[in-house]
């Protein structure tokens, strides 16, 4: 293929995916923006309210990132693992997968579908962050790179959920008991340094940890862990899950039968 075709080629899934979740953003924008903004509310001005500032910031300041990028994983996680799963299950990943495409092509559209509809939702919850909170940007591109960064990631986990999944019953497996424990033991609600000395060194296997902290560290400038430390783990977990994702497709892991 030339780079052209292969420009349309990837735009066209782009396109496809994207479209597939504004044409029904009732279900994959609104609740998002509903459910973090019942989020802000009871954590941050309910219980909030009553907590003292954390490094220096108002409780419901300090959560912002946290949950303007737990919004962006599940989202991303969400389209890719359904929109992949949709396709095996419909036999049509099968049309891409004997056409001249290169196989990182169809992964990169699939991925490139998650992280515009993990855009989409982080500036929607961000909106609604900015109706009860006071947002700081202290480093802008720090902040863009990690919402692609962790896009990309969850984009790819969810790929290789729906790579593995047999049933629409699997693919809610990983979310339920992989994705939102880590989630929510990330550090979004609290700075690790508030926990015991074992507990901070098991939040450090914990790689949802380093995305918030390279988070929080865009907006207001402070973070748990050191920022270069995060951005190499971050970037490995991203390299690593692409890889391996690609050599699914190759082998046509839950595919080919």
């Amino acid at each position: 293929m030339t780079l052209q075709q292969q420009w349309v080629a990837f735009s066209t899934i782009v396109t496809k995916e994207v479209m597939r979740f504004v044409r029904i953003w009732v279900q994959t924008v609104l609740p998002a923006m509903i459910t973090m903004g019942l989020y802000f509310v009871i954590f941050g001005h309910l219980i909030g309210s009553q907590l003292a500032p954390i490094q220096g910031y108002n409780y419901i300041d300090y959560i912002v990132p946290g949950i303007i990028l737990m919004a962006i994983i599940n989202n991303s996680y969400a389209n890719v693992v359904s929109s992949f799963f949709s396709s095996k299950f419909q036999r049509h990943i099968e049309e891409l997968l004997i056409s001249p495409m290169p196989n990182y092509l169809i992964l990169l559209g699939f991925v490139g579908g998650g992280l515009m509809r993990g855009l989409v939702v982080g500036v929607a919850v961000t909106v609604v962050a900015a109706i009860f909170a006071h947002l700081h940007v202290h480093n802008l591109l720090v902040i863009l790179i990690v919402v692609m960064l962790t896009s990309a990631l969850f984009s790819l986990g969810g790929l290789i959920n729906a790579a593995y999944a047999k049933t629409f019953d699997d693919i809610s497996i990983i979310p339920t008991f992989v994705l939102t424990p880590l989630t929510y033991l990330g550090g979004i609600f609290y700075s690790v340094d508030m926990l015991p000395s074992f507990w901070q060194h098991v939040s450090l296997v914990n790689p949802i940890l380093y995305m918030i902290n390279l988070m929080r560290y865009g907006m207001l400038g402070v973070s748990d862990i050191d920022v270069r430390l995060a951005f190499l783990i971050v970037i490995g977990f991203v390299v690593g899950l692409y890889l391996f994702a690609l050599y699914l497709l190759r082998k046509g892991v839950g595919i080919r039968h």
